[in-house]
């Protein structure tokens, strides 16, 4: 009887080891499984916003797109008076020979004042994810006499713009549309020269009476913030315009 309990209890024993170990690699299983697979950087909610998408970028929902339906929007005449492109494109300081993309091109309005200031030597990237508003942007640069903008066909993870050749980077109301704004600013600083600068133009969302949606509008201290992962520096924000934030980084040389 005695021989049979210590057997018993050997068996007992070798059971629960293996159990054991097996325990054990499961666990072993799902470390590496967490260490493969990091935490998004994106929070997806089920209810969004009316306006917006439900995938929220370091505490911000992202807006909805503006399609190339809502193009004549882009072009009405009280867009003058609203945001004094002419204010805007002059702060740039942009010189005769720059390269400079304007992301979200739409219809061109931007690029067009822009590519005056670069003259014949220099040249507009007008990087859009819709063929649509490419196809806009080049029927009216056409009408126009306008050579030197160039439209380019990016994706909502990247501008599809060559490496270091960029001197202004410029986004006019339209980075908080940004599915994927990290993707987005990593393509864009790869496309940027160091010490190149990218522009961020946003209706201020501190001034509840300006007379835009909340998620189309966006703080600066939002705008520094989601700048912050990227090899930028901030160099200044300019509020010379009725409505909108100008808030300018330099790109900064990798260590």
């Amino acid at each position: 009887m005695n021989h049979r309990r210590k057997m018993r209890t050997v068996g007992y024993i070798v059971v629960t080891l293996l159990f054991l170990l097996e325990i054990s690699g499961l666990i072993g299983q799902v470390e590496v499984q967490k260490q493969a697979a990091p935490p998004s950087r994106y929070q997806q909610l089920n209810a969004p916003n009316v306006d917006g998408i439900g995938k929220f970028y370091m505490g911000r929902e992202i807006s909805h797109v503006m399609g190339h339906q809502g193009a004549t929007w882009l072009e009405r005449p009280e867009r003058e008076s609203e945001e004094r492109p002419d204010i805007l494109v002059e702060s740039l300081n942009l010189q005769p020979g720059d390269v400079v993309a304007d992301i979200g091109v739409g219809t061109g309005y931007i690029a067009r004042r822009a590519a005056k200031k670069v003259g014949p030597t220099g040249l507009v990237y007008g990087v859009d994810i819709q063929q649509e508003m490419l196809d806009l942007l080049a029927k009216d640069m056409a009408a126009r006499g306008i050579t030197n903008v160039k439209g380019a066909l990016g994706t909502i993870t990247d501008p599809k713009l060559p490496p270091d050749s960029i001197d202004l980077a410029i986004m006019v109301d339209v980075y908080h549309e940004f599915s994927h704004p990290y993707e987005m600013m990593q393509g864009i600083c790869r496309a940027l020269k160091t010490g190149g600068r990218v522009v961020f133009v946003e209706y201020r969302a501190e001034d509840p009476s300006v007379p835009i949606k909340r998620l189309h509008k966006m703080t600066e201290l939002q705008v520094v913030k989601e700048a912050t992962p990227h090899p930028l520096e901030w160099v200044e924000t300019i509020d010379k315009l009725p409505r909108q934030h100008v808030v300018i980084f330099k790109k900064i040389a990798y260590p």
